[in-house]
């Protein structure tokens, strides 16, 4: 796998090295050790989460705080999506930053999503089944997250706003200022 950092610190797109022919293809997902060796970050995962959705579904923007903090591991099973990472760590050198890339099942690219960023994505396919790897269990009570629409992060979502599906939830996340 070939491991490649974005523009917001510890924050990596993993791409994996496809073996094809008549038969099919084969990659290797994930690898620790060579996580680890390439990035310097902690790989070990302790919960996986599938989601499916369609057509316009904004999830996001989540994460989870305090000793609850989740890093993830995020790809695209099945159809496109827009996945986006934030960086609300307070104390680094991109904080309020945005990176957006899309993850498909074609291109199986992944993004690892460090702890202390918020996360999300929109579904550009008429559905997507996205899988996430987590660092952490989940924990309700450490919920936190980020209006999907902030005007000071003003992510672009790639879904055209008049298409966009949030949960209740989601819509009523607090602005990145009071966070």
């Amino acid at each position: 796998m070939k491991i490649k950092q974005t523009p917001l610190k510890d924050c990596y797109i993993i791409e994996p090295t496809i073996f094809e022919d008549e038969r099919g293809y084969f990659f290797e997902k994930y690898n620790e050790n060579r996580f680890e060796e390439l990035t310097g970050m902690n790989g070990h995962f302790v919960q996986d989460n599938i989601s499916k959705s369609s057509y316009g579904v904004i999830r996001g923007i989540h994460l989870q705080k305090a000793e609850h903090a989740q890093a993830k591991l995020v790809s695209c099973l099945e159809g496109r999506v827009w996945d986006v990472a934030v960086d609300l760590r307070k104390e680094s050198p991109t904080f309020g930053k945005w990176f957006g890339i899309e993850l498909t099942a074609e291109n199986k690219i992944q993004l690892y999503v460090p702890r202390g960023f918020g996360h999300g994505f929109s579904v550009l396919s008429e559905t997507a089944v996205f899988a996430y790897k987590c660092d952490n269990f989940y924990n309700k009570e450490s919920e936190a997250g980020v209006i999907y629409n902030d005007p000071l992060l003003n992510i672009d979502w790639i879904v055209p706003a008049e298409d966009a599906v949030l949960s209740e939830k989601d819509q009523v996340l607090p602005l990145f200022n009071q966070n």
